[in-house]
């Protein structure tokens, strides 16, 4: 008797999602733009971000005038403008924007630069671009993703590679370009705290920040970690495979 009460308990519930779906209003789906490699190619790893201005603003990974990636604005009726196309002399396949609070975008390239090993630029809306710092490897190699402004004015963020141990770094940049290696991983035995720093740092209410390795750790298969404005790192979990783990960089 309880089997056939729960049964058609179950039934009432499907019967009523099934009306729920018949019922929902249908999705427009509207294309705005298609890339076609003058315009932009490959725009990848990170999403758009609504300006100040009430425009999109985002980042190719290649195309543009150079092949290098590029810079655009598009409006929500679909109109795209390349702000800039990288020529690899101040950087290449762009990672991202951040709008500062002084309304000014700020991102990283994952290479060129003066050595090649990615930058960190600023452009302005109107497409003015400068680079404000170009690694070197020693002090970091390969960013990853964007940046995040933190609670003092200044920039966080990590490259992939390079540092003391060429297992990637957590960084500050100043507005004016100072830049300040808080943390270079891999400084642990066997890299208990993590290699391969990836994805955009988090700024919690405490002042610190949060953010994720795609390697090393105890078990070797990435980490989350936090760190202090002050460069003092905690690894707070070490994955081990069953509950997530590393994933090859593309």
């Amino acid at each position: 008797m309880e089997k056939s009460t729960s049964f058609k308990k179950v039934c009432i519930v499907f019967a009523f999602c099934i009306a729920t779906t018949v019922t929902s209003p249908a999705q427009t789906f509207t294309t705005l733009v298609s890339f076609d490699g003058t315009n932009g190619d490959y725009p990848a790893y990170m999403s758009l971000i609504q300006g100040f201005d009430g425009n999109l603003y985002g980042t190719t990974d290649r195309g543009g005038a150079n092949g290098l990636g590029e810079v655009f604005k598009i409006t929500e009726a679909g109109h795209l403008t390349t702000l800039h196309s990288f020529d690899s002399t101040e950087g290449a396949n762009p990672y991202g924007l951040l709008q500062a609070t002084s309304g000014i975008f700020y991102g990283t390239t994952s290479g060129g630069g003066t050595d090649g090993y990615g930058t960190i630029f600023e452009i302005t809306t109107e497409g003015t671009l400068t680079t404000l710092h170009s690694f070197d490897g020693i002090d970091g190699y390969a960013p990853a993703a964007g940046l995040v402004q933190a609670a003092n004015g200044n920039f966080y963020g990590t490259t992939y590679f390079g540092g003391t141990n060429n297992d990637g770094t957590i960084f500050e940049i100043t507005a004016s370009g100072s830049l300040t290696t808080l943390y270079n991983f891999c400084s642990q035995t066997a890299c208990d705290d993590g290699e391969y720093p990836e994805g955009v740092l988090v700024q919690a209410t405490n002042g610190n920040f949060y953010g994720t390795t795609n390697g090393g750790g105890a078990n070797g298969e990435g980490t989350v970690f936090e760190i202090t404005a002050g460069g003092r790192l905690t690894t707070l979990h070490s994955f081990n495979g069953s509950d997530g783990g590393y994933r090859q960089q593309d």
